[in-house]
C-alpha cells in the first residue's frame, strides 16, 4: 500500500511538472514572441520626431536662423531614494532654490520639471553624480543667433515646430525636414528611462539670403540711433539692388527676438511693416506722377508752369508745403522744391486715365508676392472711383495707398533704365543632398514699362533734386545721388478714426539711389510720426549715413574727384 502512495505521488509530481514545463514551452517558445512584443508594448513606445530644420543664412554666410539642442532636467519623485542628496545636488548645480527643489521632490507624481536650458556643464555634474530618479530630457529648438537683428524678416518657429510670420512661416514646407520615428523605453514602474535616436529623419533645406549681413546691421543701428533723437513712433529701411530685385537690407524698429517671441505682450511687433503697413507715401511719389507724363511726351523736364500758390479742383483747393508761391517753375524744379501742385499740373497734362494705367504698369494695385508671409496691398477703392480731386492728390502722394516694398519695386523702374524687377530675399535654396536650387521666387523682370530715355531724364531730375534742391543732405562728395523727400500727412481714417481729412501726424520719408547713373544701390527710409518739421531734418540724414557706408564697403569707384 505504502509503494502504491509513494507511486502515486511520483506520478503526480511527474504530471505536474509535464504541466509546468509544457507551460512553459506555450509561454516562451510557443508564444514567445507574442509575450515579448507584449512587454515591448507595455515597456517601449514610439513617437514622431520632426527631422532638423534647415537653416537660414545671410548672403556672406552668417546665420541667421539654426537648429540646437536644449537639454532640461526633470526629477521622477517615487524614484528619489537619497531625496536629501538629490535636493542639495539639484539646489547647488541648477542654482536653484532649496524650497522649490523640496518641493518638486515631495510631489506625488511621475515625474516634475525642474529646470529648462541647461548648461553642459550642469547636465555633466548631474551625470557624475548618478542619482537615481533625476533625467536629463533633450529637445531640438530653433536659435536665431542674431537675437533681433532681421526679427520680423525671419519670422520665427512656434511650439508646434510650425514656422510663424517671415521667412519661417513662408518656407515652412521646405525648411522643415522628414520626420523620423523615436523609440522611447519605460522601466517596471513605468517611469521614462531612455530615448533612443530616431530614425529615418532627413535635414531640411537650407536658405540662402540676398540679405548682406553688414548693411542689414548698419541699418538697425541708425535706426535705434535716430529713434533717440527723433522719437519716431516706427521706422522701416529697405535697401535693394535696383536692377535685379535682390535685397540687401530689410530693417524695422521696433524689433523683437525670435528666441524669446512668447515675452511679447503686443503681436503686432511680428508683423513686418515694410510689407504689411499700408500707407500714403507724399512727395516722394512726384518722380512716378513725372516718369507717366514724360513717357508718354505730355511735358519734358523743362516745361515750365506758373505756380499762383493754390490749384484749385472743384470747390476744394490744393495748397503746396507751408502755402508757399514758386512762380514760373519747370518741371525740374518741381521736383527740387517739391511743389505739389506742380505734380498737379503734370498729371493734368497726363490725364486721369493713362495716369490710372502707369500706376497699374508700376504695381500699386497688385502684391510684389515677396517670399514672407502675410504681404498685403490696397485695392484703393476710393481713389479708383475717378474723381477728379483723388488723382489730383495722388500725383503728389496724398489719397492713394501702397506699401513700403511696392514703392520700392516701382523706383526700381526709374533707376534700372525703366524695368519692373521682382523685390526677392532668397538668392538659393541648398537641398540635404547639397544640390543648390534657384528659387522661381528670385526671377521676375518684365519688359520695360518706361523707356531707358524716360528713365535717364528721371534720373537727372532726382539728381538735381539732391543738387540744388530740399535734398542737398543727401550729397556724398565724389558721388552723383538721385533722390526725392517725401512729408506726408497721416488720414484719420489711417488712425482707426471715424472723421475725413487728415491729423497732425505725419510720415516722413527719402528714397535714393547711387551712383545715380549706374546705380549699385536704392534705399527707402519711412519714418512714422517723427519730431522733426519734414523727412529733410529725419529720414534723409539716415539715407546719408547708409548710403556713405555702403559705399565704403563695397568700396565704389567714384564719380568725379
Amino acid at each position: 500500500m505504502k509503494g502504491y502512495r509513494i507511486s502515486l505521488i511520483l506520478i503526480f509530481l511527474i504530471l505536474l511538472g509535464t504541466t509546468v514545463i509544457g507551460r512553459l514551452f506555450y509561454l516562451q517558445v510557443w508564444r514567445g514572441s507574442y509575450y515579448r512584443a507584449l512587454a515591448q508594448g507595455q515597456q517601449k513606445f514610439f513617437s514622431a520626431s520632426a527631422g532638423e530644420r534647415g537653416e537660414i543664412f545671410f548672403a556672406g554666410g552668417q546665420v541667421l536662423a539654426t537648429s540646437s539642442v536644449r537639454k532640461s532636467i526633470y526629477v521622477s519623485p517615487r524614484e528619489i531614494k537619497e531625496p536629501d542628496k538629490a535636493k542639495k545636488a539639484l539646489s547647488q548645480i541648477l542654482n536653484l532654490d532649496e524650497i522649490l527643489v523640496e518641493e518638486k521632490l515631495s510631489q506625488d507624481s511621475p515625474y516634475e520639471f525642474v529646470k529648462n536650458k541647461a548648461t553642459d556643464a550642469e547636465v555633466e555634474k548631474l551625470q557624475r553624480l548618478k542619482i537615481a530618479g533625476i533625467y536629463i530630457g533633450e529637445e531640438r529648438v530653433r536659435v536665431f543667433p542674431q537675437s533681433t537683428i532681421a526679427s520680423q524678416t525671419v519670422g520665427f518657429v512656434d511650439s508646434e515646430k510650425q514656422g510663424q510670420y517671415g521667412l519661417e512661416g513662408f518656407y515652412q514646407d521646405v525648411l522643415v525636414g522628414k520626420e523620423g520615428t523615436l523609440e522611447g523605453e519605460r522601466g517596471a514602474q513605468g517611469f521614462l528611462i531612455s530615448f533612443s535616436s530616431p530614425n529615418e529623419m532627413e535635414k531640411g533645406s537650407d536658405l540662402v539670403l540676398t540679405l548682406d549681413y553688414q548693411i542689414q546691421f548698419e541699418a538697425e543701428k541708425l535706426l535705434a540711433k535716430a529713434k533717440e533723437n527723433l522719437e519716431f513712433e516706427s521706422g522701416t529701411i529697405i535697401a535693394v539692388r535696383p536692377d535685379s530685385g535682390e535685397i540687401l537690407a530689410l530693417a524695422s524698429y521696433p524689433n523683437f527676438d525670435p528666441n524669446n517671441y512668447g515675452q511679447e505682450k503686443d503681436l503686432q511687433i511680428f508683423q513686418n511693416p515694410a510689407i504689411q503697413k499700408i500707407f500714403e507715401p507724399g512727395s516722394v511719389f512726384k518722380p512716378l506722377t513725372m516718369a507717366a507724363a514724360i513717357e508718354e511726351e505730355k511735358i519734358t523736364p523743362q516745361t515750365t508752369y506758373v505756380d499762383e500758390g493754390v490749384v484749385r479742383i472743384g470747390q476744394t483747393p490744393i495748397y503746396n508745403y507751408d502755402r508757399r508761391t514758386w512762380g514760373k517753375r519747370t518741371m525740374t524744379e518741381v521736383l527740387e522744391k517739391s511743389i505739389n501742385t506742380g505734380a498737379v499740373f503734370a498729371e493734368q497734362q497726363l490725364g486721369s486715365e493713362l495716369f490710372l494705367k502707369y500706376l497699374e504698369k508700376f504695381g500699386f494695385f497688385t502684391k510684389t508676392d515677396i517670399e514672407l508671409q502675410g504681404e498685403v496691398f490696397s485695392q484703393n477703392k476710393e481713389f479708383k472711383k475717378g474723381y477728379e480731386i483723388n488723382f489730383a492728390t495722388a500725383a503728389f502722394g496724398q489719397g492713394i495707398e501702397i506699401t513700403p516694398i511696392q514703392l520700392i519695386r516701382a523706383f526700381s523702374a526709374l533707376a534700372n533704365g525703366g524695368r519692373l524687377v521682382k523685390p526677392h530675399l532668397v538668392k538659393e535654396i541648398i537641398d540635404r543632398n547639397g544640390q543648390k536650387i534657384s528659387p522661381a521666387t528670385s526671377s521676375g523682370v518684365t519688359e520695360n514699362i518706361i523707356s531707358p530715355r524716360t528713365s535717364s531724364q528721371i534720373v537727372s531730375m532726382m539728381t538735381s533734386v539732391v543738387e540744388n534742391g530740399f535734398g542737398k543732405k543727401a550729397k556724398i562728395p565724389g558721388y552723383f545721388v538721385a533722390g526725392k523727400t517725401g512729408t506726408a500727412q497721416v488720414s484719420w481714417g489711417a488712425l482707426g478714426v471715424t472723421k475725413p481729412g487728415y491729423s497732425d501726424k505725419t510720415i516722413q520719408s527719402f528714397i535714393g539711389f547711387a551712383p545715380a547713373f549706374n546705380p549699385k544701390f536704392l534705399i527707402l527710409v519711412k519714418l512714422d510720426n517723427p519730431q522733426a518739421k519734414t523727412a529733410e531734418y529725419s529720414a534723409l540724414p539716415i539715407f546719408h549715413d547708409l548710403a556713405k557706408y555702403i559705399i565704403d564697403i563695397w568700396q565704389i569707384p567714384p564719380d568725379y574727384q
